[in-house]
């Protein structure tokens, strides 16, 4: 292994950082507010953050439909 930190692909950015630890997200759908460990976005484009109960629409943000 190497001493030389990890490079990122171009054009991705570190995760956002809150006191030390990885920002939690919340679900966007609609009136849910639950925490969101499922992020869907296509390259270059902004995330969408889903729960576990809602995720199988992160396919609608890949697929352009929302």
């Amino acid at each position: 292994m190497s001493d030389e930190p990890i490079k990122l692909a171009e054009g991705m950015t570190a995760a956002p950082r809150q006191g030390g630890r990885i920002e939690n997200h919340i679900c966007e759908f609609e009136r849910c507010g639950k925490r969101a460990p499922f992020g869907f976005a296509k390259p270059r484009q902004p995330s969408h953050w889903l729960c576990f109960e809602h995720r199988e629409h992160g396919d609608s943000y890949l697929a352009g439909v929302r």
